[in-house]
């Protein structure tokens, strides 16, 4: 690829700095490896291991992603690094410590992603002596309570989706399960791109981390299995059970969606009645049509179900929606992370999974975030929206998560709509209000210092003062102007442009797309959406360049 289809491919697939991505120039890799100093690659090695694992990239300007590329390897190679890396930092698993190399077509620089994989349980990752972690964009030493944390895991030598299934062969996979997740996994993994069309399924089932040299494992079964190869998996259940009730619970329909998992998780998508969600009301700033639930909202949750189900109860797991307002999904097994506050917090996926095993190949078949942050995008999504916040249940040893497609107090709409600069943790506190839920005196104290509440204890609500929307036109239509629509729409009336008008250029794209683009981008900005939107339509296979600067729909 391209220095800037690298860079853009970084953007994507790493796109911010945390607990789990680093990028470092690190140009002479002379002193990196050598154990000698604080800042080097395996100190940060170290930091990341001792997190939920990361990675870090090499080669890369921090802060503006530009290219620079490694130009004194001084002996370190893909092929020796890892060792190197073993060497000095203590307690660092082998297992899944990676260097892919990307080099640009065009300028010939040299890139590396080390993907560094989680400590192992119990054991902190040490280099100089001393065991590292993130805060922030901190390189710090350890702090007890993240070695407390660590030295109290639970073991994952249990994982139960690792088990080899005895008995069970390449034979009792769906075919169409498998090129299901050839395709998702070329889509996750562009480098293996034109090689892996030469694996057997044997080979590719390896490389995604379903299978163990070969042998088939209950993840393998869980996401890629014959619904017929259930028993080899006795006494686990893989069911999806999707309900569909009327708003005041009465049941209407159902269905039982077997392994595959990855092919039924569309089949229920297909099921949900994700219906254009239009507001009429006169006095509204709201879109005047979208889509009930974002896609991302209905995937997330159910992937997690599958992620982080406890298959060893013996439960399905549910999936039921409420017409015309909300969606439900629960798994079975406790919320493993400290707590749900703690994961929106520090804005970091979880430090330890139930399933391991079957979350690595998930990330591998396109399912689950790469760099966690789930549950937090959940969130923002909903705040887009101007919906109500997720709901999360976590008793009775279970996980239930409600998902509103409706406004549910269009105060709190308004109030979101008028303070975009608002925290999640406001927006949370005023979600507690929409839905009467009890408050504490601090939270109280505050809200009332913000005048976003008015009434007495217990029967607060949002204060219609600050929710009041502005009767000035001009101020409708700033908002019309400002607002964007989701990026699939911008790719369909691409793919749709280049239909009837094949051989066009990417000027002839951005005409089109310019006045549709939110009104708040610059000149430039949108020049790099349109371009960014292209390329990740190329990607997919759903457009390509026919000449030089001429491209065409498939």
């Amino acid at each position: 690829m391209t220095e800037n289809e690298l860079k853009n491919f970084i953007r994507t697939h790493f796109p911010r700095e945390n607990e789990n991505c680093e990028w470092k120039e690190f140009k002479n890799l002379k002193n990196s490896f050598n154990g000698q100093e604080k800042e080097d690659v395996i100190s940060y090695v170290s930091a990341f291991a001792n997190m939920n694992g990361g990675y870090l990239i090499l080669g890369v300007v921090d802060k503006t992603l530009d290219i620079v590329g490694i130009r004194n390897f001084s002996g370190n190679t893909v092929e020796n690094v890892p060792l190197r890396l073993c060497e000095h930092c203590t307690n660092l698993p082998t297992e899944g410590l990676e260097i892919d190399p990307y080099t640009t077509s065009d300028t010939h620089k040299t890139v590396w992603v080390i993907k560094i994989p989680k400590h192992s349980p119990r054991l902190p990752v040490y280099a100089h002596r001393k065991a590292w972690q993130r805060v922030g964009d901190s390189l710090v030493e350890m702090t007890d309570s993240r070695r407390e944390t660590i030295l109290s895991e639970i073991s994952m030598d249990s994982d139960w989706t690792k088990e080899i299934v005895d008995g069970a062969s390449l034979a009792d996979l769906d075919p169409e399960a498998i090129e299901k997740a050839r395709k998702e996994f070329k889509r996750r993994n562009p480098k293996y791109a034109i090689e892996m069309d030469a694996w057997d399924d044997a080979k590719f089932l390896n490389k995604a981390k379903l299978t163990i040299k070969g042998k088939i494992t209950r993840a393998a079964l869980i996401l890629l299995g014959k619904e017929e190869s259930e028993h080899f998996i006795n006494p686990g259940i893989i069911k999806i059970r999707w309900s569909l009730k009327s708003k005041n619970g009465e049941n209407k329909d159902y269905e039982v969606f077997s392994m595959p998992m990855i092919l039924a998780v569309d089949l229920l998508l297909a099921k949900i009645r994700n219906v254009k969600y239009i507001s009429v009301r006169p006095d509204s700033l709201f879109p005047d049509e979208m889509m009930r639930y974002d896609i991302f909202s209905i995937r997330e949750p159910l992937h997690n179900c599958i992620a982080h189900q406890d298959y060893t109860k013996g439960a399905r797991i549910e999936v039921v929606e409420f017409e015309d307002d909300r969606l439900i999904f629960q798994n079975a097994g406790d919320f493993i992370p400290e707590s749900l506050e703690a994961v929106l917090t520090n804005d970091c996926p979880e430090s330890v999974y139930r399933n391991p095993f079957l979350v690595e190949a998930m990330r591998n078949l396109n399912m689950i975030e790469t760099q966690g942050g789930g549950i937090l995008k959940l969130f923002n999504q909903q705040k887009k929206r101007l919906f109500p916040m997720p709901e999360y249940d976590l008793s009775n040893n279970r996980v239930k998560v409600e998902i509103s497609g409706n406004v549910l107090d269009e105060n709190f709409a308004n109030i979101l709509l008028h303070n975009a600069d608002l925290s999640l943790r406001e927006i949370m506190l005023l979600d507690k209000v929409q839905k009467h839920k009890p408050l504490s005196p601090d939270e109280i104290r505050y809200l009332r210092a913000k005048r976003w509440i008015e009434g007495r204890k217990p029967n607060f609500y949002l204060s219609a003062d600050i929710a009041r929307i502005s009767s000035d036109s001009d101020l409708r239509t700033d908002y019309i102007h400002n607002r964007s629509f989701d990026d699939n729409h911008f790719k369909d009336l691409i793919v749709e442009y280049l239909r009837k008008f094949p051989g066009s250029t990417k000027a002839d794209i951005f005409k089109l797309l310019k006045d549709k683009l939110s009104g708040v981008l610059t000149e430039a900005q949108k020049q790099a959406k349109v371009r960014n939107l292209m390329q990740a339509l190329r990607r997919d296979g759903k457009i390509s360049v026919v000449e030089k600067r001429n491209w065409e729909a498939k």
